[in-house]
């Protein structure tokens, strides 16, 4: 029998000024907001590139959600963009689509540095959030923001949306089985040139410039891969990493290592690199159990298990939008029917992790 069984093989510039309210302190529980709710009425702030395929279409793909306004602060690109995907209202300041009564739940799209005021403006105003990662700029924003959560009692998921991909499912169903025996540790290797297609294309290439993206290339692509470890293995005890730039003049560190220790005494290793020559790119992760290993590429297809001499390939197919899975779990989520996918406290965990591997540690250095 194969210890795949159960798992269908398938084929192949900073925004304008904004006003921070006070928090409310009277909520200390999750609100019920949407107890009565049917359906999810989203509005975007930021339809820029990465809401063009990967998830802006999603919201009125899955059931019980409709996009209903989109803000950029280039009212031509908003507008092109509402009357390309069928969005009746766009605007071009968020505080005219967090207010509108017509949208329920806001999805906050923008480049990291405006994450903390949009999302602190939509949670006072009692919409649920669905944020973008990286969450924020740094860990001790990203504290706020689940702060602010607990305080208001109104519901945020952060987009850490490989963890609803069949594929990674997958993975956390057969290490839950122990197909591959009690886990040891893990490591894993992204190396990319200076031209890698992982990224996203804008308009400008803010995600290399720190004040914007809270760190280079590493900010961006990482919170992927560290989520997916907290999602496989939970709660962690430590992390430290060191990090440098190697493509002076550079103000981000594109070659970063770190290591975590997780509560069930396993270990991961991680090395990023943004500077080798293209014949050198990989994106590789195994997973070292007592009895086999798994290996796929987080931005990949493909997994391989091997367990006691047997080995056995999975291919899935690439999804039309990548962040459909998560925004249907999202909307049973802000319509409670079903727990939060990944909640404030682990975006936070993500951003702590982040934080450990660039930043200077006692007993540890970057360059």
């Amino acid at each position: 029998m194969s210890f795949c069984e159960g798992w269908k093989k398938q084929t192949t510039p900073l925004p304008p000024k904004y006003r921070i309210f006070p928090l409310k302190k009277d909520m200390n529980q999750p609100t019920d907001q949407h107890k009565n709710t049917k359906q999810i009425n989203w509005g975007i702030i930021g339809c820029g590139n990465v809401t063009e395929v990967k998830s802006g279409p999603a919201f009125n793909k899955v059931p019980h959600s409709r996009l209903v306004a989109v803000m950029r602060r280039n009212a031509d690109k908003a507008a092109d963009y509402a009357q390309r995907h069928g969005v009746e209202k766009w605007y071009s300041h968020a505080d005219d689509l967090i207010n509108d009564p017509a949208v329920n739940a806001i999805y906050i799209a923008t480049p990291p540095s405006s994450h903390l005021p949009y999302t602190l403006q939509a949670l006072q105003a009692g919409k649920p959030v669905y944020l973008e990662k990286p969450m924020t700029l740094n860990s001790r924003e990203a504290r706020q923001i689940a702060d602010a959560v607990k305080e208001t009692g109104v519901r945020l998921t952060v987009a850490h949306y490989r963890r609803m991909q069949p594929m990674f499912l997958a993975i956390k169903e057969l290490l839950n089985k122990n197909a591959i025996g009690d886990i040891r540790f893990a490591e894993l290797q992204l190396l990319q040139d200076a031209s890698a297609d992982l990224i996203a294309n804008t308009d400008e290439n803010w995600r290399i410039n720190p004040a914007i993206s809270g760190g280079g290339l590493f900010h961006d692509l990482a919170p992927h891969q560290i989520d997916l470890m907290l999602y496989f293995f939970g709660k962690t005890k430590k992390s430290y990493g060191i990090s440098t730039s190697q493509s002076a003049p550079s103000l981000t560190d594109d070659a970063v290592a770190g290591s975590i220790l997780f509560e069930k005494n396993i270990i991961f290793n991680g090395i990023w690199n943004f500077n080798v020559q293209q014949q050198n790119t990989t994106d590789r992760c195994v997973i070292y159990g007592s009895n086999g290993t798994m290996e796929f590429g987080v931005f990949g297809q493909e997994l391989t298990i091997q367990s006691n001499g047997k080995s056995e390939t999975l291919v899935f197919d690439v999804l039309p939008h990548v962040q459909q899975p998560m925004i249907e779990k999202v909307v049973n989520y802000f319509l409670g029917k079903t727990d939060n996918p990944c909640d404030a406290e682990t975006g936070f965990e993500v951003m702590h992790i982040i934080d450990n591997f660039t930043t200077p540690q006692e007993g540890y250095f970057n360059v």
